[in-house]
């Protein structure tokens, strides 16, 4: 089976904006939606798409790129906590959500797949006090107060447990989009919440979130790179080294070819191509299988420049599809 992510900016500027602009000739869209078609998942996480409630978007982007199931809850992202989490004097920006988010469900997640989601079996540790994280590394000084640690959730998007009935048996989907580690102050608020919603899976392997997930995949945007940009890398050198997962090494001649000057990691491995210094392109997206599954294959959809393909993947922004195959 395939299993891949994308955090392709689906996302749009207001709710609703999505559902529209996949119902009409959008070239973004287009872009995302033939990359799709052309690495041909049969589990696909997106994690920068909008939630409604009533589900018309996710039936609308399975429709588009011909998923018969879909499955997603409401992200933290956008989500009103009523408090002034960014210290600015106002109440209501996108900073004060528990996710940063101009509106309820701006920027979620999506699941989809080619097989049945178990439902009923889906666990959801999104609403998970940051503070009450075992080991939690929680921020100091003036914008961490005693009604922000009572309110703010760990996930900036969500942690979700998700399995799905994979005809040679079920396959857990463990999927989260971090926040970056960026866009804070010297606090290093985000940094450090970045680092623990990493953190969180290692945990929930241990069993301290319930039974520990078996032949499970922990897929998404971690928004952590090993050896390059801001955060608290060695988290990602530990999780990338937990012996009860394999890390595949997806990689692209594209990600080698748009290395950066002063690269300090293998810009094969990369998944997004941002401005070089801003932060450059860094690995960030990540499909992790635990141990039980053998990798036969894997990729990042990152054509080299001289690939017909290289405009459409320019064209779908600037984070690539990442896949790995796994058998078992």
């Amino acid at each position: 089976m395939r299993i891949a992510t994308f955090a392709a900016p689906l996302g749009r500027d207001g709710p609703g904006l999505m559902l529209r602009d996949l119902g009409r000739a959008d070239v973004q869209i287009d872009a995302v939606v033939a990359i799709v078609a052309q690495v041909n998942p049969d589990i696909l996480l997106l994690t920068d798409v909008d939630f409604d409630a009533d589900g018309l978007a996710l039936d609308a982007l399975a429709d588009r790129m011909g998923f018969a199931h879909a499955f997603a809850l409401r992200p933290n992202t956008g989500m009103a906590t009523g408090l002034d989490l960014d210290g600015n004097g106002y109440l209501g920006d996108a900073r004060d959500a528990q996710g940063y988010g101009t509106f309820n469900g701006a920027g979620g997640m999506a699941l989809l797949s080619r097989w049945p989601v178990q439902t009923d079996a889906v666990r959801d540790l999104s609403s998970l006090l940051w503070r009450d994280m075992a080991g939690a590394t929680l921020p100091e000084g003036p914008l961490w107060t005693e009604d922000i640690a009572a309110t703010q959730r760990l996930s900036t998007t969500g942690h979700w447990i998700v399995p799905v009935a994979a005809p040679n048996g079920p396959v857990t989907i463990m999927a989260f989009s971090a926040t970056p580690p960026v866009f804070d102050g010297p606090e290093d608020r985000n940094g450090l919440r970045n680092a623990d919603e990493v953190r969180l899976w290692a945990q929930v392997l241990d069993g301290l979130h319930g039974p520990a997930p078996q032949d499970a995949v922990i897929v998404g945007n971690a928004n952590l790179d090993p050896a390059d940009g801001d955060g608290l890398r060695d988290v990602m050198v530990g999780f990338l080294s937990d012996p009860r997962l394999t890390d595949p090494e997806p990689r692209s001649a594209g990600g080698m070819a748009a290395a950066d000057a002063d690269h300090a990691g293998n810009p094969a491995l990369d998944t997004a191509d941002w401005p070089d210094g801003a932060p450059g392109n860094l690995r960030v997206s990540y499909v992790m299988p635990t141990a039980g599954f053998t990798v036969t294959d894997s990729g990042v959809f990152w054509p080299a420049p001289d690939d017909p393909d290289a405009a459409m993947a320019n064209a779908a922004g600037p984070h690539r599809l990442v896949w790995v195959d796994l058998s078992r």
